[in-house]
């Protein structure tokens, strides 16, 4: 372990990662200075602009705990126990996430989550600058140059190190390209998505299932609604950019109102301000973005969206920075020189958040197209029974993912045997009693250890 004393590093963003990488740092010894383009959501209100509500899980919850932040974020988070799915003809299914109430996920508001941390940086001993948009970088000097866009005005500012926890529009990424090729490329998904949001009902309470994460799959297209807890639901359309229906198709509120009266029945009572909702809110884009490397040397490194933003669809891009900031703060400690610390931090995190951006875009055809899908189902069914019959060997997909600690490319390799196993044993089959169990009980003792997880 080296002794951090007198060592100093500079945080570009105070976002969610942000602010917890400050914390963690901080409390290490470290001067930590953290410079903000927005103003302090404290003082002025969290000014975010579009923020898909998020899914905090146990990656998550457990950077939460090593920052001593997780007891007060939970007072703020609403349970979701599973996927409530709304059939076209009007059904509902909860589809668990896991095998009871231990194994859930937790809906939390990016605004107050940040407000919680900002608080904690603060008090750990980390200097917040805010109003200070990073404009450019001369690395040679170890100097930044600030903009506060209020009145125009720069400052300057020297750093023994940067960390870019930025944002998928990361300005430090963009000094960084100009210096050194980081190999990057971005490529957007042909869906945008579109806010709308379910208020409380007329006693004030919550209009539909609260402890659930409500799921509307069209095929194509889709629909969802998480909890607030202020007993609104933050409702999210996922629709193509181009077709039939699309966002080149739906450009009026009254379009927009005529699509969900025929595909989404019943959100549509729920959802009073529909038209206005529509009018106001424009799209977001969904993109996913690869770098062949996050780091310049000792100087700079990249984390969280900055280095990998991905798509959505698996609730996990801030648990995956959160993870982030734990390994690079362990990183620093193991190694008293820059350099290496974040080329280890690179070696042990990029292949991590190369699988979960795999897994994000791959959740995205299954909420939409699979989700009421006969033969999934099935092999849904199929999957606890066989967690049951091989426990700790056979864990599905989800858990491994959002309540256990193993690295995410772990998950993903044992996830794409598993995946294999369910639909060869399903193939053909309308239920589990024609199953060849002797069958596939070999062949998980055969290709799937028992699994242990990280801590």
């Amino acid at each position: 372990m080296t002794d951090t004393t007198a060592r100093s590093i500079t945080l570009i963003g105070a976002g969610l990662a942000g602010a917890l990488l400050a914390i963690l740092l901080a409390r290490r010894g470290w001067r930590v200075d953290v410079y903000e383009k927005r103003g302090d959501p404290r003082v002025k209100g969290y000014e975010g602009g579009r923020s898909i509500n998020l899914a905090l899980a146990e990656r998550g919850r457990n950077a939460l705990r090593q920052a001593d932040a997780d007891d007060e974020v939970m007072e703020q988070a609403v349970m979701m126990r599973g996927r409530m799915v709304h059939f076209l003809d009007g059904r509902q299914q909860l589809q668990r996430y896991g095998r009871d109430d231990s194994e859930v996920i937790w809906s939390i508001h990016r605004g107050d989550l940040n407000i919680v941390l900002l608080d904690l940086a603060e008090q750990a001993g980390a200097r917040l600058h805010f109003n200070h948009k990073l404009e450019s970088v001369d690395f040679d000097a170890r100097s930044a140059r600030f903009l506060d866009e209020r009145d125009g005005s720069a400052s300057e500012a020297g750093f023994e190190a940067l960390v870019g926890a930025d944002g998928a529009g990361s300005s430090l990424r963009a000094a960084m390209m100009k210096r050194s090729d980081l190999g990057e490329t971005t490529e957007f998904l042909d869906h945008s998505y579109k806010e709308l949001e379910i208020p409380p009902d007329a006693n004030g309470d919550f209009k539909i299932e609260p402890n659930a994460l409500h799921i509307w799959p069209r095929g194509h297209y889709m629909c969802i609604a998480l909890p607030n807890d202020e007993k609104t639901f933050t409702v999210t359309l996922f629709l193509p950019n181009q077709g039939d229906p699309s966002f080149a198709t739906l450009r009026t509120g009254a379009e927009a109102r005529a699509l969900f009266e025929r595909d989404f029945a019943d959100a549509v009572p729920l959802i009073p301000r529909l038209e206005q909702d529509w009018e106001r809110n424009p799209p977001g884009l969904l993109a996913t973005l690869y770098l062949d490397r996050w780091h310049i040397d000792g100087r700079a490194v990249l984390l969280g969206d900055a280095a990998h933003a991905m798509v959505p669809f698996h609730g996990q891009g801030m648990n995956c920075a959160f993870e982030d900031c734990v390994v690079l703060a362990r990183k620093l400690e193991q190694h008293a020189d820059l350099a290496d610390a974040f080329a280890a931090f690179e070696a042990e995190r990029k292949p991590n958040a190369s699988a979960i951006q795999q897994m994000a875009l791959e959740n995205y055809l299954e909420m939409r197209d699979r989700v009421d899908d006969p033969d999934f189902l099935l092999q849904r069914e199929l999957e606890r029974v066989l967690q049951e019959r091989h426990p700790g060997r056979f864990v599905p997909h989800y858990t491994m993912v959002t309540f256990m600690l193993i690295p995410y490319a772990t998950a993903l390799h044992r996830s794409e045997i598993q995946r294999e196993i369910l639909v060869a044993a399903t193939r053909g089959l309308d239920s589990l009693e024609a199953v060849d169990w002797k069958a596939v009980d070999a062949e998980i003792m055969s290709r799937l250890d028992i699994l242990v997880d990280a801590a």
